[in-house]
């Protein structure tokens, strides 16, 4: 099973890939996550914007060697989980996944966090909000993609609603 998780920065994508691989391994799986922020380009071919690296642009993204690596290992393991910010952004990773989560937030909630989260030192606002607009440009599903199941990251994820719908017949 290949499980696709999407959403804006900090709203809980990572959290709920370890749930799902700790569910996973605990019910004697194999199971494995990649994370998009693992397949970004260097710094040096990736754009700018106001002479700040633009990490928000799909063109951040290595997403051939991303396809690559998900594809050799769903032969290695039952379970490959691919998070990032555009997970749904390609169409051919997109035919890979059996299941598609989105968590969403609030506009509040991703201006929470992210004002807490202090890993790149201060970030002007006008970044911030670059960040919340590319991912409504860029990594929110489209309409025409099926099959996305949406879960809540404002709190503790609904696992019982993530867990049913992984046994929920695959929609393309």
């Amino acid at each position: 099973m290949i499980i696709g998780i999407g959403g804006v920065s900090r709203s809980g994508k990572s959290t709920l890939a370890n749930l799902l691989v700790t569910y996973f391994r605990k019910n004697g799986k194999k199971a494995i996550i990649f994370h998009q922020d693992d397949f970004v380009f260097p710094e040096t071919q990736i754009p700018k914007i106001k002479n700040k690296t633009d990490w928000e642009s799909p063109q951040s993204i290595d997403f051939e060697q991303y396809k690559e690596v998900i594809e050799l290992f769903k032969t290695r393991f039952d379970v490959v989980i691919a998070e990032g910010l555009f997970a749904f952004y390609d169409d051919s990773i997109n035919q890979l996944y059996d299941r598609k989560f989105h968590v969403k937030i609030s506009k509040r909630t991703f201006l929470i966090r992210r004002a807490m989260d202090i890993r790149w030192g201060y970030e002007p606002t006008w970044f911030i909000d670059h960040v919340w607009l590319s991912f409504l440009k860029y990594g929110k599903p489209r309409k025409d993609l099926k099959g996305i199941v949406n879960v809540s990251g404002e709190d503790e994820f609904d696992m019982d609603k993530v867990i049913k719908s992984l046994d929920s017949p695959r929609i393309a």
